[in-house]
């Protein structure tokens, strides 16, 4: 499938997937697939930064590779491996049956088939669908030197393996990088890309997000849930709940067989939407009742 030609169309394939975005959010989306540039989206954990680009792996029908990036991740991990264990088998063979020709069995040995393609690389292959959605995710776990090898890898969209030369995408990929700050990226690599800032939804986009993705859920319980996690946000919490929590936790509620919110229920619940100890603490018995009243009083009736 071709990318779509307006920003609309850019909003509807998404929602088609389930995934609702801003007006904002759809407009770089269309202007990073228009120019061909990688789009970085920055943002707390858990607002959608990952889910676009499955959304649209799924609305291209583009095959979706995903780099998980870490602390310690080098090009090596990110662009291939040579299979040692198979190479080993091939050299035993080789000595067993009498080969002695070693430029012939180094050639062997390090031939396409003794390959083993990571991400980077498997986004530069042709594919018969179209260029590949390449998500590099969580790229603030890694350290400075991937960043730099990172940017001449996006920069002419081509990788170099001694062994067989330089492998160029015959068409570029579809680039996401994602980060959840939890340190600064470079500026040269996010000067490559279009950028945006991923925000928590307001409260009518969060219960659009919510009904698209947990659409049995009635819209009593689904605004509260919304309410109840949008009021959280604004606690002194640790870790601040995403739209991701938000969605586990409404369907946490609907495997119960829940149908208001109430403080018994939101307590033994309360570790779908808060993941560290001393956050569950602090909303426990009196307050986790302060809030869902305030949230209640707040609610306009259905």
């Amino acid at each position: 499938m071709t990318p779509p030609e307006t920003i609309d169309g850019v909003q509807q394939m998404l929602a088609e997937q389930g995934y609702v975005c801003g007006r904002a959010l759809g407009t770089v989306v269309f202007l990073a697939l228009a120019l061909g540039r990688p789009l970085f989206l920055e943002g707390e954990a858990g607002v959608g930064k990952t889910e676009i680009a499955k959304a649209l792996a799924a609305g291209l029908n583009r095959r979706l590779i995903r780099l998980q990036c870490y602390e310690g991740l080098d090009a090596a991990s990110a662009v291939y491996e040579w299979n040692f264990p198979a190479q080993m088998i091939a050299i035993r063979t080789a000595e067993a049956s009498g080969q002695t020709s070693r430029e012939a069995l180094q050639t062997e040995l390090f031939s396409k088939e003794y390959l083993i393609e990571r991400p980077l690389l498997q986004a530069m292959r042709p594919d018969e669908n179209g260029a590949p959605v390449l998500l590099i995710d969580e790229l603030d776990r890694t350290d400075e030197p991937f960043e730099a090898f990172l940017l001449e890898a996006l920069s002419d969209f081509q990788v170099t393996i001694p062994e067989l030369g330089t492998i160029k995408a015959p068409e570029p990929p579809i680039v996401i990088v994602t980060s959840n700050r939890t340190r600064e990226v470079h500026d040269a690599l996010k000067r490559r890309c279009l950028y945006h800032w991923v925000d928590y939804p307001d409260f009518e986009r969060e219960m659009q997000i919510l009904t698209a993705r947990a659409p049995e859920a009635a819209e009593t319980l689904s605004r509260e849930v919304v309410a109840f996690v949008q009021q959280l946000r604004t606690e002194d919490l640790f870790k601040k709940p995403g739209v991701a929590e938000t969605i586990d936790w409404a369907k946490c509620l609907l495997a119960l067989d829940v149908i208001n919110l109430s403080p018994e229920v939101i307590a033994d619940t309360l570790g779908a939407i808060l993941k560290y100890q001393d956050d569950i603490q602090k909303m426990q018995g009196s307050e986790a009742k302060r809030i869902l009243d305030q949230v209640r009083a707040t609610l306009e009736p259905v």
